[in-house]
């Protein structure tokens, strides 16, 4: 059964219907998208993901995402801040990851500036979490139209002011948008999505960093 944005798996419940299409997305977006996070590592990893995503689909990212982190150093960003030429050209030799020079030495200077941002605000999580939308900003049902009208928003493009500003790469208004909903800032699986009421509770729950 399908209804606009959701369909019923083979399972009986209703999803959103970008989750059900390959088993890897569907675990994906059954226990990681829309869960907050204040890891700044895999907070880091994520915005870098969205990055190499430009231009690709997400499933093309997730499929690679093991040998991106192997690649990358499990995306520890004080690591991968060290990385000079010799690392660029061996990831551009790397067939399990996208292999695109712009993307690579830009993963590498957002790892820098990450470590300069710990620095200012003691945590990525604390810079990015104090971007999360209010009720106010939200729309009061998130249905597909609502959902496919924010391929970006306001805050998502304040966030990538910011970051812009302070050096960050590849980080513009929909890929910092994808991210936020990613990283459970917003909670935008669809109404009657089984893990929407799930995502909710783990938000209220959620320990905001400062």
């Amino acid at each position: 059964m399908r209804t606009d944005g959701l369909i019923e798996g083979e399972d009986g419940k209703l999803r959103c219907t970008w989750g059900s299409s390959d088993d890897l997305y569907r675990r994906y977006h059954d226990t990681e998208w829309g869960r907050p996070v204040s890891d700044d590592i895999r907070l880091f990893e994520k915005i870098c993901l969205e990055g190499f995503q430009s231009g690709l689909s997400w499933i093309t990212i997730l499929r690679k995402r093991e040998n991106f982190r192997k690649a990358f150093d499990g995306f520890h960003f004080d690591k991968v801040a060290r990385y000079t030429e010799k690392d660029v050209e061996r990831l551009l030799g790397d067939a399990g990851i996208i292999r695109h020079r712009g993307k690579i030495v830009s993963t590498i200077n957002n790892a820098k500036r990450a470590g300069e941002m710990v620095k200012e605000f003691g945590s990525l999580a604390a810079f990015f979490w104090t971007f999360e939308p209010g009720p106010k900003d939200r729309p009061k049902t998130i249905d597909r139209a609502a959902v496919m009208a924010m391929p970006l928003t306001p805050v998502s493009t304040a966030i990538s002011k910011e970051l812009k500003k302070r050096g960050w790469t590849f980080v513009g208004p929909t890929t910092v948008y994808a991210f936020m909903q990613a990283m459970g800032l917003v909670n935008d699986h669809i109404e009657g999505c089984m893990c929407r009421a799930v995502v909710e509770k783990e938000r209220k729950r959620f320990k905001r960093p400062k």
